[in-house]
């Protein structure tokens, strides 16, 4: 018998006609890569590379002696080695991640809605470090600081607020070697970087079969300076990709793997986390969504298609909502994502805090992710099938009618229970009593007694100065 506790969608035959289709379309269909040296380590290692028109075909040996290459097992970390982020996870569990890309703030005193300055973003990252089941952090968008270099400037304001391991997504070409500085610095060296890798980074996919050159080159930056790569496809089923299923998500793979291969060629042994945020079209409005059923099974299918068929660790939305407010509507799509991803086998539950297709945050929003992600931990976590746990011998020898309120086995076992930080299980009357605080209003007061005397970290003065010279650099030469 087949005990699996993870949903699966396809059996193994078809999980095999699938396989067999991505390496089709990679051998024969190919890609378009312009980046001219990682055209040229691709020809050397292998591949069909077409130097004119920049194309490139991956021979199924090629793409598995890269996917080979990729480490089973790997290690992300925070500032000095601090927050270790086993993969796989020990407790065969899952990480997470803040919400990235996001521009608008949903202020949690006032429910203002406004564009992300610096303010907030130090705000953020303070809090996602006061988070427990918040394990690593993205930066958001920041609009009061100079366009071209937002994502330099971004980085250091996290690096400077939070100990935990940063998801670094550039937003061109040009600002990703001032943010490969900033990072040698905060590790104290090159080779620190390279032993303790504090950040790892994102690059993208122009779906479909595009890879712009900025992307290629995060790929070769990262790598080189031994830092994991968070592969990611961002199809629109219907608009950038198949609007069936399953087609959607078998181009997302083969994009991925694209990806993979290149990350091993630059440096074999770069871990990887493979990263698909899967939207669908809405059909009416052409508006990308990420709730939607379609999506849901799209992001689903992604995460068992790469753990099943490649071994590879994976990263989709686990969280979020296509409502522009923290209602209803989205504390239903925030938890059947949720569940569905993390028993899906993911390896990263990310956007934690998003709200209106990622396009915003909430601090509140983010609170209740963290208590979500706690209660799916716990949802999910192993349990034990032995004599204790039976209570075996109290159960040969109660009195039929008896009870076990009294029971030293209670005693033993009544604090091994998820304890609720917001949600609330008071009656009516009691609840009144103390005002009848709806949840947002608690996780009000919550962020107001979690956020007391935060601030940034206490980090030396030489090192910020070297920080803000390299940001100053950046805007005199890129802004």
């Amino acid at each position: 018998m087949d005990f699996k506790q993870q949903v699966r969608y396809y059996n193994e035959d078809q999980l095999n006609h699938m396989k067999d289709r991505i390496y089709e379309l990679l051998e024969k269909r190919g890609v378009k890569i312009t980046h001219t040296e990682v055209l040229q380590l691709l020809g050397k290692e292998g591949a069909n590379v077409d130097f004119k028109e920049g194309l490139v075909r991956f021979p199924r040996k090629f793409m598995e002696e890269q996917l080979a290459k990729v480490p089973k097992q790997f290690k992300l970390v925070g500032k000095n080695g601090k927050f270790p982020l086993e993969f796989p996870h020990p407790q065969g569990l899952f990480h997470t991640r803040l919400s990235t890309g996001a521009q608008n703030w949903l202020a949690p005193e006032t429910d203002d809605f406004y564009r992300i300055r610096l303010k907030e973003l130090e705000y953020w990252a303070q809090l996602a470090d006061r988070l427990e089941h918040i394990d690593f952090l993205p930066f958001l968008v920041v609009n009061d600081v100079p366009s071209p270099t937002a994502d330099v400037h971004a980085l250091k304001t996290m690096l400077l607020n939070s100990e935990k391991h940063i998801l670094i997504q550039p937003y061109r070409q040009e600002t990703v070697a001032y943010m490969i500085k900033l990072l040698v610095i905060a590790a104290g060296g090159e080779s620190e970087l390279k032993t303790n890798p504090l950040a790892s980074w994102i690059t993208c996919s122009l779906s479909p079969f595009v890879f712009k050159d900025m992307d290629i080159e995060i790929i070769v930056q990262a790598a080189r300076h031994g830092c994991a790569v968070q592969t990611c496809s961002l199809p629109g089923a219907g608009a950038t990709g198949p609007i069936t299923t399953s087609g959607c998500v078998m181009m997302s793979a083969a994009e991925e793997l694209v990806m993979v291969a290149i990350a091993q060629v630059v440096r074999p042994g770069t871990p990887i986390v493979a990263t698909s945020i899967q939207f669908s079209a809405d059909m009416q409005t052409g508006r990308s969504l990420q709730s939607s059923v379609e999506s849901l099974r799209q992001s689903a299918l992604f995460v068992q298609l790469m753990t099943d068929a490649y071994g590879l660790a994976t990263h989709t939305y686990g969280t979020g909502s296509d409502s522009p407010d923290i209602d209803e509507q989205g504390m239903i799509e925030r938890a059947l994502r949720g569940m569905l991803i993390a028993n899906s086998g993911a390896s990263v539950l990310g956007g934690a805090g998003q709200i209106e297709t990622a396009c915003s945050v909430s601090p509140i929003a983010l609170a209740i992710d963290n208590e979500m992600f706690g209660m799916i931990k716990e949802t999910m976590a192993e349990m034990k099938f032995d004599d204790d746990q039976f209570n075996w011998e109290e159960l040969m020898t109660i009195q039929p009618g008896g009870q076990f309120l009294t029971s030293q086995h209670t005693y033993k076992h009544c604090r091994d229970v998820a304890l609720p930080t917001n949600f609330i299980r008071s009656t009516r009357d009691n609840w009144e009593t103390v005002g009848a605080k709806t949840l947002k209003e608690r996780v009000k007061t919550y962020l107001h007694e979690v956020m007391t005397n935060a601030g940034p970290l206490d980090i030396a003065e030489d090192v910020k100065k070297e920080m803000n010279d390299i940001v100053k650099k950046a805007d005199e030469n890129l802004g």
